[in-house]
Formats: structure tokens, sequence, C-alpha cells
């Protein structure tokens, strides 16, 4: 039986590049052979619709369906109201050597949906119990908050991983994230740990950025990652034609997510 490396992306705060790191680690870990699942969390469905088109998610939604069926918030889609199984709702092969579980926007009302139930941040862990040993490397893209999908994707994480933009914003909130954390993991009494911080999005050189990306190395240390991800218009562009960023011209932005994933692999104990 293969016990895979499950990497969660979060942050409380949005707009801090979170999707695009989710997505092109998966398809750095893809490019090194390992058998990738990335999971998209988030209702906004960002990472799902970087790797399908809208047509193809329809399609499979409609046919196959999402990770909402299997957090169990669409039963009422189904005249026969069966539950879906996991291999049913992946979508094998968006990259190479990755497989998705997409996203839908029912997580939107998902605390709504499921709110009351036992073990409801589980529920995604039990789902995937016959398909984990499948896959060497397991992502998962989590919305920005701490709400039911997050915590589906910390209880199934052995790490995670915060991507975090240098405005004061983004950076405030990294304390009470690591905290809460923490919290949840003893709670749920599974051991998550923190891989490390990324510094993305990181724009123009000003003395305000550098201040930041300079307070957060020297408060977190060793925890944050060498490898900074600069904001570059091929990354929205990869996204828009569900390609990689690896499949793009831009020679700088690949050496710099390769840097990163070769980074997090080591961290996470695989080797690259």
């Amino acid at each position: 039986m293969n016990n895979p490396v499950i990497i969660s992306c979060v942050n409380l705060k949005g707009g801090v590049g979170k999707t695009a790191i989710a997505v092109n680690l998966a398809a750095y870990c893809g490019i090194k052979k390992k058998k990738t699942l990335l999971i998209d969390l988030d209702p906004q469905t960002n990472a799902t619709f970087s790797c399908i088109s809208p047509e193809d998610w329809q399609k499979h939604a409609a046919e196959r369906g999402t990770v909402a069926n299997l957090l169990g918030v669409r039963q009422h889609t189904s005249a026969e109201g069966k539950s879906k199984s996991a291999a049913e709702v992946i979508k094998g092969s968006v990259f190479n050597n990755v497989d998705l579980l997409p996203s839908h926007l029912d997580l939107f009302t998902i605390d709504l949906d499921i709110g009351s139930e036992v073990a409801r941040e589980t529920k995604l862990k039990r789902a995937l119990k016959d398909v984990v040993s499948d896959y060497d490397v397991i992502i998962c893209d989590c919305p920005p908050n701490l709400t039911i999908p997050t915590q589906n994707a910390l209880a199934l994480s052995t790490h995670y991983i915060v991507p975090v933009s240098p405005d004061f914003l983004s950076s405030l909130g990294i304390a009470l994230l690591l905290t809460r954390v923490k919290k949840f993991s003893d709670e749920l009494d599974s051991p998550i740990e923190h891989a490390g911080i990324i510094m993305s999005r990181v724009g123009r050189p000003s003395y305000f950025r550098a201040q930041t990306i300079e307070s957060l190395r020297k408060t977190f240390g060793t925890k944050v990652f060498d490898t900074e991800i600069r904001e570059r218009s091929s990354v929205s562009e990869s996204a828009a034609k569900n390609l990689p960023i690896f499949s793009m011209q831009d020679i700088e932005a690949v050496k710099e997510f390769t840097r990163l994933g070769g980074e997090i692999l080591a961290e996470v104990g695989l080797t690259a």
C-alpha cells in the first residue's frame, strides 16, 4: 500500500497566488513521474478551470460529479439518491501524471448543508480511502478560510504550505493560521506538518514590499522557502489555456516554479 504525501495549500486571505502554486506544484510532481492527484476544494473552481475548460467541467460534473458529491452536498442531483465514489468523480490525466478532483459552486453553501453532521471534517478522507494509495502526491487547493472544505483538506493532509504575497494584510494572519491549524490538528488527533511559507505574487521592487519580505523571513526563518514566485502574466495565461506554466515559453517563470517544486518536495521528504 502506498502512503502518499498530501499537501494542503492554505491561507486565510485570497489573492495570494495559492491556486497557481497548487496547480503548478501538481504539474511539477507529474513531470517528476510522481502519480499526483489535484483536489480543488475552493467553490470558485479556479484550480479546476486551470486544468480543464468550463465545457469539460460542466459535462464531467453532470455525468460523474465533483468533490461536492464526495462531501455529501449534491445527493439531490441524483434521481436514485446514490452517492458517487471517488473513482467516478476523479478526472484522469489533466496533465502528465496528474488527475483532478474538480470543485463545484455548491461548496459555497456547504457549511449550511452539512454543518450539523457528525464527523463532517473527515468526509473527504473517508471518501478517498480506496484511492489514496494510487497516488504518490496529493495536492489540495483550499478556499481562503477555515470552513468545512479546508477542514476536510487538513484532516486528510500530512503537510500544509502557506503562500503569502508581500503585503501587510496577507502577512498579518499567518501566525493566526498556524495556531488554528495546530489546534484543529490536535483536536482531530491527526498530525499535520507545516512545510513552509511561500513568497508569492512578488511584484516590482518597493521599499514596503522589501520590508515585508524581510520581516517575514526574520520572523519565520527557515520556514520561508528560498524561492520567490514573481507576479507574471504568463501564469494567468497558462491557467486560461488549461496548461501548466511548464508548457509556456516564460523561461524565468518555469525556473521559479521548478526551484520551488524541488524545495517543497525535499521539505516533505520526497526526492525530485
